[in-house]
């Protein structure tokens, strides 16, 4: 790849790391790819197939083989609000997610020189990076390992602010480095482990966590001292930042005083789409799960910002006395607030508090976690697993001290926690056989597409932002926060749709600060390209898209995708609400398949589901056409 001179926006090159050689490499891009890809999650698209796409099938996601990106994209560290976007051969999906995580690493690296790292092979014992400006160093991470995550954050905080304060080079004190690190659930490869950061951040779709522990790797620590790149129209992204910067503190105000927990007693009272024991139910009337209660009586920061965020919207909660004095969370998150909460039976907020802060301590992402959580519940409450498969341990509904611990088994794959650590799919195959039980009877009550758990948004009573088909037909499985809808060219706003969702995730920028009428303009202000909307919807998200679809119907080595049996609702999505104001309502089969029908034929899927021939070559990907051929003739 050859470095094009003035790349607006772009550093124009990646660090490669090989923590089983210690050898580093700079990799220079080409502008003619970032024109295509454009960063983050669409980049990260491009390496992995182009490294790994001819040996997909064969590729274990917790082998030393995969290869871990985190990446910015064009628009970090000028848009407001901060993300990076990771992602790998995901370890639930065994497809590629892009999971994006808050944090201030993605300044650091840009300001360190770099686009992004690539992680690749297995260090022969745990470390953890350390990088400060060009210079790369590989640490021992012994002392760290085993650690829990506020621990092993402060721990290395500390070490490295006052390193790199004691040799800065210019008068005043550099502020500290961004960080990603895991808990024990990743040193474990749980595989719903998440990477984290800044002690509640979390990137927890896809499982890359547990990628991070496979490869011995506990940390990645960046100081960046340099200028950021500069860009192709300085006064114009001054005034388009100033745009979005009044538009979101006169149009989001909500969110900026509140947060999502916002969203946790309507989604339930008023929209009946929150999950309730394990999805048996959507609605509930408790004025205890609001945000009211979280305010008065929890929350001791109101306001605690990413870099450059006007939003503010992650807030600090803290338990001060109690059993569980010391628990400490962001907001909390609506989707961990439900998860944790209600879809456990759980209404006591503290008690909620309390298990958020053990699945960010232990590294387990909340969603898939709850999820899971939710999922043995019901087996315990239907006599399928008893407590003596779990060495006494019985979990009830509601019941705080039985999940907290079953949360630590799993993190540590104690036991049959061993099992479940696998995630909900692969435990189901696996159950079915101890308990002799027709696998199909237990994926009922999994609620789960494709190895990875939905969102805490339901589909039955039509009044939350996703569709019938948009968990069932995403690429990313389950994540709400990157759903298929119909029509898919849609572009206005979150909850639009997977075009959209891939935009956020490759330029990157953050769903809640994103303001439509600025997005492509502002890209096209830094980079000096002129990208419109056609062309986004019809090319070069479109090509992020089939290559991602791609590695899921492709798969292995252990778990295969049939679009004809998996691009699917969960059973219960069928079932008739059982309450609240929309009792009764349903997912319709035939509207489900109707919709199904027209989605694929909108994004250019044949009728099986698989990316045709034709469009594929109009998108330049004759390799992943020449790829998915063995897949087309399993259904011709």
């Amino acid at each position: 790849m050859n470095k094009v001179i003035n790349m607006y926006g772009y550093c124009g090159k990646l660090l490669d790391i090989d923590l089983s050689s210690n050898k580093v490499r700079v990799i220079e891009l080409d502008e003619e790819v970032l024109r295509k890809f454009i960063g983050g999650r669409g980049l990260a698209a491009w390496i992995l197939w182009k490294e790994l796409g001819n040996r997909w099938q064969e590729i274990d996601p917790l082998g030393p083989e995969n290869i871990l990106t985190v990446l910015t994209g064009p628009l970090t560290g000028y848009y407001p609000g901060m993300k990076i976007c990771i992602s790998g051969k995901s370890p639930q999906s065994n497809g590629m997610v892009g999971s994006a995580i808050s944090t201030s690493l993605g300044i650091e690296i840009k300001a360190a020189g770099y686009d992004g790292i690539l992680i690749r092979g297995r260090a022969s014992s745990p470390i953890y990076l350390f990088i400060f400006n060009d210079r790369v160093e590989f640490r021992d991470a012994g002392k760290l390992w085993g650690k829990r995550g506020r621990e092993t954050y402060t721990l290395l905080m500390n070490e490295i602010f006052k390193e790199i304060n004691r040799n800065a080079s210019r008068k005043g004190y550099l502020r500290e480095p961004g960080i990603l690190y895991i808990g024990p659930a990743g040193e474990n490869r749980v595989r719903i482990a998440s990477i984290m950061s800044e002690i509640t951040h979390a990137a927890g779709y896809g499982g890359y966590g547990a990628v991070m522990g496979s490869k011995n790797l506990k940390a990645i620590v960046v100081k960046g001292t340099g200028p950021l790149p500069s860009v192709a129209n300085m006064d114009k992204v001054r005034a388009l930042f100033n745009k979005v910067l009044n538009t979101l503190l006169r149009q989001r105000k909500t969110l900026r005083e509140w947060g999502t927990p916002q969203e946790l007693r309507d989604t339930a009272y008023t929209m009946s789409s929150q999950p309730v024991k394990n999805w048996r139910s959507e609605w509930y009337d408790n004025s205890e799960m609001s945000v009211y209660s979280i305010e008065s009586r929890y929350r001791i920061k109101r306001f605690r910002a990413d870099d450059i965020c006007p939003l503010a919207c992650m807030k600090v909660t803290y338990i001060k006395k109690g059993p569980y004095k010391g628990s400490i969370s962001d907001s909390p998150d609506y989707e961990l607030l439900a998860y944790l909460g209600p879809n456990l039976g759980i209404f006591n907020l503290e008690h909620v508090i309390y298990l958020i802060s053990l699945i960010d301590d232990y590294g387990v992402c909340g969603i898939n976690a709850g999820n899971l959580l939710g999922f043995i519940a019901e087996l315990f409450s239907d006599n399928i697993l008893t407590k003596n498969d779990f060495n006494g341990l019985e979990v009830k509904w509601g019941d705080v001290e039985g999940f907290a611990e079953l949360i630590k088994v799993i993190a540590l794959r104690k036991g049959l926690g061993d099992l479940f650590a696998e995630g909900i799919y692969r435990a189901i195959l696996k159950l079915s056989q101890i308990k002799k039980i027709d696998v199909n009877k237990l994926l009922e009550k999994a609620i789960q597409c494709k190895g990875i758990a939905i969102g805490a948004h339901g589909v039955r009573s039509k009044r939350d932002y996703p569709q019938i088909i948009s968990y069932a037909l995403s690429v990313q499985g389950g994540d709400h926060t990157s759903i298929a809808t119909y029509p898919p060219q849609q572009f206005r706003g979150f909850g639009e749709g997977e075009y959209f969702a891939i935009f956020l995730d490759s330029a990157v920028v953050c769903m809640f600060t994103y303001v439509h009428e600025y997005g492509l303009e502002f890209l096209n202000a830094v980079t000096g390209w002129n990208i419109d909307e056609n062309t986004w919807v019809s090319e070069i998200a479109p090509r992020i898209l089939s290559i991602q679809r791609a590695t899921l119907l492709i798969g292995g080595p252990d778990i295969y995708w049939d679009p004809r049996v998996h691009d699917e609702n969960p059973s219960r999505f069928y079932e008739p609400l059982p309450e609240g104001p929309y009792k009764g309502q349903r997912v319709e089969k035939e509207e489900f398949i109707e919709m199904r029908r027209k989605y694929y034929e909108a994004v250019g899927w044949d009728e099986h589901g698989i990316p045709r021939s034709d469009v594929l070559k109009k998108l330049g990907l004759e390799d992943v056409d020449k790829a998915l051929e063995p897949i087309r003739k399993r259904y011709y």
